[in-house]
């Protein structure tokens, strides 16, 4: 363990893992804002700096599916507790977000539990508890290996969701119309649950079907209470993979004050046992109504939060503070609009040769545009890889449909000049 500590400091609230500084660094700007932070991470502090106190350095485990390792992250927690005292303990790291539970009992502060963490974490957990409240679920089961996976499938009916146990963000994830896409989709599902953590290594949730709109929900949860903030429509990519390629955030959307919503929401997060903490859940309204697909602990990704910040004034990154501080967070919007992202795909495996992308105002309501990698990149498509996205623009409107066509619009302004792989194999990893 590194560390590096700026000044004498009392009363930190500690954060596991800082992510890509260009989707993170709001949060970790507002955080500080809210209170002196800790930072706990796998490589020293650079652009971080300026917002936290100090910092640790943790390296992770090989086999952890890059989560830090847990011994040292615990003695870390207590060596910081002990000489400048901690208040909190938060993350938006998807793998950190047991360990952040873990420390939060082990010092005596509010926080997922260890098993809402793993209720979050493991789906198969998620949508046993959710079962067992009597909330409506998919009819589902775990598979060890193709033939079992053919087996439950049989018996939910086809078209069923074949996904990994504990991987974030629908890698991995595919409908199967039929028999015949099944042992494909198994050893896809499988493959991909290998890049995160070991106890998720192999095999594959198998779901039914649950059709209809999705949404995302970012929400609090303090004494168990849960409040939600920010409400995310999704727009999938095609089928049979799960690709998010944009989200639109009204700022006033009904769906935040809606009875069955928030009464859903609650008895799920009360399932899981999550009495305090930060979740991104996601939902989708059926024909029986809205039902939980999964509940991750943690803020959502794909820049949500930061559409949310726009679109209501509301800051995700004190929100994290004051729930890891077990304070009810104030959830009172400044101003409300819509706004939404889009992100641009390739039209086929390629090498990226350059991306120019449009300036603020080239379509109305266009406020951002920026390349998500850099020239001489590759980017690969389902099933080869996913989230294979090599630019974004976001968009502001009065209104979902409006900002939905703006985002169109920005979008097909985005040029990428690229030259295709062509590759008759391909023996990356699918995700």
């Amino acid at each position: 363990m590194n560390e590096s500590v700026d000044g004498n400091i009392e009363g930190v609230v500690l954060q596991l893992s800082s992510g890509f500084q260009p989707y993170r660094e709001y949060l970790l700007r507002g955080a500080a804002a809210r209170s002196p932070l800790w930072l706990i991470d796998d490589e020293p502090a650079t652009w971080q700096k300026p917002y936290v106190a100090g910092s640790s350095v943790v390296v992770p485990l090989q086999s952890s599916g890059l989560a830090l390792d847990l011994d040292t992250l615990l003695a870390t927690a207590d060596s910081i507790a002990r000489v400048h005292g901690v208040r909190g303990v938060f993350t938006y790291d998807e793998p950190s977000v047991v360990a952040t539970a873990l420390i939060a009992e082990k010092l005596g502060l509010p926080g997922l539990t260890a098993r809402g963490a793993q209720g979050c974490r493991d789906k198969t957990r998620t949508r046993q508890a959710l079962s067992d409240a009597g909330l409506p679920q998919p009819k589902f089961g775990v598979a060890k290996t193709a033939g079992e996976a053919a087996s439950i499938a049989a018996a939910i009916g086809y078209p069923v969701v074949v996904k990994p146990r504990g991987m974030a963000a629908s890698i991995g994830v595919a409908v199967v119309d039929d028999a015949s896409g099944i042992s494909a989709a198994f050893d896809r599902a499988d493959s991909s649950s290998r890049s995160g953590p070991a106890e998720y290594h192999g095999g594959a949730l198998i779901e039914e079907l649950v059709d209809g709109a999705e949404i995302s929900v970012d929400g609090a949860v303090v004494a168990g209470e849960y409040q939600p903030f920010f409400v995310a429509h999704k727009q999938l990519g095609a089928p049979p993979y799960f690709e998010e390629i944009g989200h639109i955030v009204d700022g006033a959307d009904p769906l935040l004050a809606d009875p069955e919503l928030r009464k859903l929401l609650q008895t799920a997060h009360a399932a899981i046992g999550a009495p305090y903490g930060i979740t991104h859940t996601e939902i989708r309204f059926s024909t029986r109504g809205p039902v939980v697909i999964e509940i991750n602990g943690r803020l959502g990704g794909d820049l949500i939060p930061y559409l949310g910040k726009l679109a209501t004034g509301i800051d995700p990154g004190a929100i994290l503070v004051d729930v890891a501080r077990g304070a009810r967070p104030l959830l009172e919007a400044d101003h409300h609009t819509c706004v939404g992202i889009r992100f641009c795909y390739p039209p086929e495996d390629c090498r990226v040769l350059s991306i120019a992308v449009p300036e603020p105002g080239a379509v109305p309501g266009l406020i951002e545009a920026h390349p998500m990698v850099a020239d001489g990149a590759t980017v690969r498509l389902p099933p080869r890889a996913h989230i294979g996205r090599h630019a974004y623009v976001i968009c502001t409107a009065s209104d979902p449909a409006t900002c939905a066509e703006r985002l169109t619009a920005a979008a097909a302004l985005v040029e990428l000049d690229y030259e295709a792989l062509n590759e008759s194999e391909y023996s990356g990893r699918p995700w």
